[in-house]
């Protein structure tokens, strides 16, 4: 019976203590329920630095846009076909045709009717016709084009066209986001959303050692149709033209391709005035600098481009360089491989001059290179 009452005892002695506990702690702990708002702590900031937010919004870049992309239906000539994974792209009955039957799209740079596409839209064709984002129609004359560069300056009978904005391609970032827009499938006014993947990319898509490829590689998504069309940055400025796609298929498979804006209207206003590009030419035979070139010319850098020849009367000959000479930078900008020097070179003019920097030896020397027709 004692025992009995020991235990009762105890058991109260306890519950009492542990009322008593709860009670002290609840007057002096924080009251946190499920639904209340806590601070969050950023992390990986730098102090004074806004948090990064992921929201975004391309209605006033699409809306900006769309108006100045055209569809264009190239009719007559001869279809041509390809295996190359990696292909221009048209839309016809075939991912692999050409531009017999063909569509693409187009790009408004002036407001009285200059339209700027790729050259593979409109070489074969014997028939443009141009559809405006508000669905009138025209016929267009071939202005000019270039097929080292795979662009084309096409005419209609308009006025008052509405035109876009123009970036700056040599700001570009990699990361940075960007729209495609176009007419793919037949699918008109056609906006898809990207980033910039890669800058300065070769394909080698375009025959000749005197093409130039120095494409804005992003992932947004392009199909047929979408040559010529428009690449445009987060506010709606045109960033480059729109021309080939990495596909084993015909269809989008990941990376599209765009000649940079800084490129194109240097070729553009030269058609518009003289009816084809005046293209300056430096003069030589390169290749690109790489670890094992580096070894065998004795220099300690990985990155530029490597004179291997002189063509007699060039613009290389007479400014002084020599084979052997290693180009780094062109104006003050880095060249680290072959695409980035030919973009740089394709968009001087005869009786430029252009600052090439050079590793002769160990050195760096800085020559003026006065640009000559070929």
């Amino acid at each position: 019976m004692q025992q009995w009452w020991k235990t009762i005892l105890a058991g109260a002695v306890g519950g009492a203590i542990a009322l008593a506990g709860v009670f002290f702690f609840s007057q002096h702990s924080p009251n946190i329920s499920a639904t209340a708002e806590l601070p969050v702590r950023q992390v990986n900031l730098s102090p004074g630095v806004a948090p990064f937010n992921p929201t975004f919004d391309f209605k006033a870049a699409a809306q900006r846009a769309t108006p100045s992309v055209v569809h264009i239906s190239a009719s007559g000539g001869t279809s041509s076909s390809t295996d190359n994974p990696l292909r221009f792209f048209f839309d016809d009955s075939s991912p692999f045709g050409g531009p017999s039957g063909a569509t693409g799209s187009g790009v408004i740079y002036s407001s009285d009717g200059y339209i700027i596409t790729n050259n593979h839209v409109v070489e074969k064709a014997e028939a443009l016709t141009v559809t405006l984002n508000d669905n009138r129609k025209f016929t267009a004359e071939v202005i000019g084009r270039d097929d080292k560069v795979d662009l084309a300056v096409i005419k209609i009978d308009a006025v008052d066209l509405p035109t876009l904005e123009l970036a700056d391609s040599d700001q570009a970032e990699i990361g940075e986001w960007v729209l495609a827009v176009g007419n793919p499938l037949d699918l008109t006014s056609t906006v898809t959303a990207g980033i910039i993947s890669a800058k300065g990319r070769s394909l080698e898509l375009i025959p000749g050692r005197d093409a130039i490829e120095s494409f804005l590689q992003t992932d947004a998504a392009v199909n047929p149709g979408n040559s010529g069309g428009a690449l445009v940055d987060a506010s709606g400025n045109l960033l480059g033209i729109n021309t080939a796609i990495a596909t084993r298929t015909g269809m989008f498979q990941g990376y599209s391709f765009a000649i940079p804006v800084n490129l194109v209207t240097r070729i553009a206003d030269d058609i518009i005035e003289f009816g084809s590009f005046q293209r300056a030419f430096l003069g030589v035979s390169i290749y690109p600098l790489d670890a094992d070139a580096a070894v065998e010319l004795g220099v300690n850098i990985n990155q530029g481009v490597v004179i291997d020849e002189l063509v007699d009367g060039g613009s290389a000959q007479y400014a002084g360089l020599l084979p052997r000479d290693i180009i780094i930078k062109v104006n003050n900008r880095t060249i680290n491989d072959v695409p980035e020097l030919t973009e740089m070179v394709g968009r001087s003019k005869v009786g430029d001059v252009l600052q090439l920097t050079v590793m002769r030896k160990g050195e760096e020397v800085e020559l003026p290179v006065r640009m000559r027709a070929q």
